[in-house]
């Protein structure tokens, strides 16, 4: 593919936000508005062209990111539609890895909600610059002026709103645009073109306060305003446009828009504000990435004649096509065919074919330029957060992190031809997903996978039926409990074997001590004088990790220990890998049975919207769930409890809570962290981790 577009004219971007805030539906807008659809797509009609899973469809939310591209402008703009449930937390954590802009959407009435936190956190994670959509300004309870102090209070962000709502609720046909000083008249008719209408005079009192308001608050945040601010000169919109994309690339303030996507009103400005504020591959700063080779830091601009770099951020397994992998090219040209390296795995692998993808349509191009996001056919050893590049300059970028599974299920095969393809089928769906963790539990003979809720585990199970034909007996979800130790122990172990001819000799001594609550496991190397000698000290650390995926008190994982090899011996005939490895995995054993073990629950952040009345019910029941209340809000005549509570209680929440409140309350929740489970609940749990 030949670069018709300069860099400068590319935009990255993610459309992020709560679940039904109207992500999808925005989406839907852009692609009609950019003619890259002649038919606008309904999530309610299941005729969206970015929800294009079965299950998706059936249940009128988004699963899976979907990556598209259109054209507004005389710019390219790649989109990914993400998600909005908690459950699919995944797919906006590699979106925003690999994006840079995005657009975040909230729902006028509701405001900020607890997963538009969680993607706003994310996106600061990656320092992706935002611009912010205010959706469904037409329905009853829409408020604009909440929504901003929402998202400065909750948020923690800088609001600039460069557009006021013309009207409110029902009366809702437009707005005022702040920076050209023009008011705006939609229609609803998705092929009407905007109307400019003058500003009301009851209106323009209002205006003028809030664009002197955005003048000093992006003086603030950028010296040139701030010149022509104190100097008393009047600012040009063009001027207010660069300052904006300015204080916006800085993330020192996020320009504020509002709409409603579902009557069509408001979209054309917001793909007028994607070009204008949000920054191309070169408004980046170079990737940084590690030689494998030297071990020191590197960059790479964003420039089609620097080495080839990219980042491999999503699997999907075709039915068509096969296995694709998902790649933003951060600098240098690829072309189908070319032989590259994966740097994370240290396998050379060969690009087949590349698409451009529009949901799951797919268009062939012969090569991929800087800024792009394709899919390539070929690469079977690339993962999620795999680094490609040339062989001869290899590097690795900064990968991607998932937070682990909290709920599991069993599964087991109806037939033995069900047990192949289950396995098969499994395999390729933990390849596209990775928070979708299976194991073998080689007591009981089960299959047991795991998941970030019951959604996620509803939508695997449901794919293993509707997409595989696998026939499977599912049982009921389980809590993901782990394993810790709570005090530091030095423990001593031996594995000796004698046999004829060679035997196994490893000798171990290791320090277990507890670590910060999800640091995870780390491991230290510190054996002097040759002790052991250097080839077998990474033996010792698999044997640990293996003997860390069942612990001593259920057989749950044991996690956030720190094993420190300070000492053991080798036999200089009998020693050998598989040796050290035994060694390692009973040190760890021994060590984890005598540092006081215990049991680390999932706890969930928890936020009940609802109306006041109910308030003393709602709070009753989650004190007797071991829910701790820790905040309540008002919006408006709703009451906002936020709370966090095991994951324990929380199995069929949805349906208690709407017999409490007569269907008025809604809920969310996301993983918060682990905690350890109180002590009078330990016998229950190692009854059920022995089962």
């Amino acid at each position: 593919m030949l670069r018709s577009f300069p860099l400068e004219r590319i935009r990255n971007i993610a459309i992020i936000a709560h679940i039904d805030a109207g992500k999808t539906t925005i989406t839907e807008r852009i692609l009609y508005y950019t003619g890259r659809t002649y038919k606008i797509g309904e999530v309610d009609e299941g005729t969206a062209v970015m929800d294009w899973m079965k299950q998706e469809r059936e249940r009128g939310i988004t699963i899976t990111a979907a990556a598209t591209t259109c054209y507004w402008q005389n710019h390219r703009i790649n989109i990914i539609d993400t998600p909005g449930h908690v459950d699919f937390t995944a797919e906006v954590e590699r979106s925003l890895r690999v994006l840079d802009g995005g657009v975040v959407v909230f729902d006028a009435v509701a405001g900020v909600e607890a997963q538009s936190e969680a993607v706003w956190r994310q996106a600061d994670r990656y320092n992706v610059p935002r611009i912010c959509f205010i959706n469904k300004m037409d329905r009853i309870g829409a408020n604009f002026s909440r929504g901003l102090s929402m998202i400065k209070e909750r948020l923690q962000a800088k609001p600039l709103p460069i557009q006021l709502p013309l009207g409110s609720e029902a009366s809702y046909e437009g707005i005022i645009d702040l920076i050209e000083n023009k008011a705006w008249r939609f229609d609803g008719s998705p092929d009407s073109e905007p109307l400019e209408v003058a500003i009301p005079e009851s209106k323009l009192a209002m205006c003028i306060e809030f664009r002197q308001t955005l003048i000093e608050k992006l003086a603030e945040s950028d010296d040139q305003i701030m010149a022509a601010y104190l100097d008393g000169k009047s600012i040009t919109p063009n001027e207010l446009r660069t300052a904006l994309k300015r204080v916006t690339l800085a993330n020192k303030g996020v320009p504020i828009l509002c709409g409603s996507a579902l009557r069509n009103k408001g979209i054309r400005l917001l793909l007028d504000a994607i070009v204008s504020y949000l920054p191309s591959p070169l408004d980046m700063p170079p990737i940084r990435a590690i030689d494998t080779r030297l071990g020191t830091e590197v960059t790479r601009p964003a420039r089609d004649d620097a080495p080839f770099s990219a980042l491999a951020f999503k699997v999907v397994s075709d039915p068509f096509v096969g296995r694709l992998v998902y790649l933003r090219v951060y600098s240098g040209r690829v072309k189908a065919g070319t032989r590259i390296f994966n740097a994370t795995r240290g396998k050379r692998e060969r690009i087949g074919r590349i698409l451009l993808m529009h949901a799951n349509h797919r268009e062939e191009i012969g090569e991929a330029d800087t800024g792009a996001i394709v899919a390539a056919l070929g690469l079977k050893d690339t993962f999620t957060g795999d680094t490609l590049c040339p062989s001869s300059q290899p590097l690795l970028l900064e990968s991607i992190r998932f937070p682990g599974p909290v709920l599991s299920v069993a599964i087991e095969p109806k037939t033995k031809v069900d047990q192949v393809k289950i396995e098969e089928a499994l395999s390729k769906l933990a390849d596209e997903d990775p928070t979708f963790k299976v194991d073998y539990n080689q007591e009981t003979g089960q299959t047991v996978i795991s998941g970030m809720g019951e959604l996620h585990l509803e939508v695997i199970v449901g794919r293993l039926f509707s997409e595989f034909r696998v026939g499977a007996k599912v049982g009921k979800p389980r809590v993901a409990y782990k394993e810790t130790i709570t005090i530091p122990v030095r423990v001593e172990s031996r594995f000796v074997r004698q046999t004829g001819g060679h035997g196994q000799y490893g000798h171990v001594c290791l320090e277990l001590e507890p670590v910060e609550r999800g640091s995870g496991f780390q491991f230290v190397g510190r054996v002097k004088n040759g002790a052991i000698p250097k080839q077998y000290i990474p033996a010792v650390e698999i044997g640990i990790k293996e003997a860390m995926k069942t612990g001593v008190l259920a057989g749950y994982p044991v996690v956030d220990i720190k094993a420190t090899l300070y000492d053991g011996s080798y036999h200089e005939v009998d020693s050998s890998d598989i040796a050290f490895k035994m060694a390692g995995s009973i040190a760890l054993k021994d060590g984890v049975a005598k540092a006081k073990p215990i049991f680390l629950e999932p706890i969930m952040r928890l936020e009940v919207v609802t109306p006041e009345q109910f308030l003393g019910d709602i709070i009753g029941a989650l004190n007797s769930k071991r829910g701790h209340i820790e905040a309540i809000e008002t919006q408006g005549e709703m009451r906002v409890v936020h709370s966090s509570i095991p994951l324990a209680e929380t199995f069929g929440y949805a349906t208690s809570l709407r017999s409490l409140t007569q269907g008025r309350a809604t809920h969310s929740m996301e993983f918060y962290r682990y905690e350890e489970l109180p002590a009078e609940l330990e016998g229950e749990i190692k009854a059920m981790g022995r089962r």
